[in-house]
């Protein structure tokens, strides 16, 4: 047995996974992140922050860990108390299927305020409308209206 197969059988036989989470780390506007996002998305709420205390790690009132949601899926988010040399890349992005032009017009239009666009909004030969954005906080975001 290979190392993949050996690594596959072990995984599958030896645990039980509980959940998938995608995990944003933010450095130190992970609550106004969040607030962001769920004002944006309907069906969208943050569910519970824990905060660093006076004489813990990070900034004291910062994120230590927060869990929200956009329509239904669930994400966890911090603010890091590190400097780091890297943030977000738009290899991994959120994907976004909207019911109408207006509102990924509207989604579009909110989320390239202060941020850049890595492919424009337009009909493309894969979707009626499409356009990749990264958002303020350094989020990618693909916005799809299906065909």
């Amino acid at each position: 047995m290979g190392d993949v197969e050996e690594a596959r059988h072990l995984f599958k036989g030896g645990s039980s996974v509980k959940k998938v989470t995608p995990f944003l780390m933010f450095e130190g506007n992970a609550e106004e992140a969040m607030k962001y996002y769920t004002s944006l998305i309907e069906d969208s709420e943050i569910t519970s922050i824990t905060r660093y205390g006076a004489n813990e790690v990070g900034q004291e009132g910062s994120v230590k860990q927060a869990t929200f949601s956009l329509k239904g899926q669930e994400f966890m988010c911090i603010d890091s108390n590190i400097k780091h040399d890297f943030s977000f890349t738009p290899s991994f992005s959120l994907f976004i299927t909207c019911d109408s032009e207006q509102e990924i017009d509207g989604l579009y239009d909110q989320l390239t305020v202060s941020g850049s666009v890595l492919m424009p909004m337009d009909h493309y030969p894969f979707s009626k409308k499409f356009g990749w954005i990264v958002d303020k906080f350094g989020v990618s975001w693909q916005l799809n209206l299906p065909n």
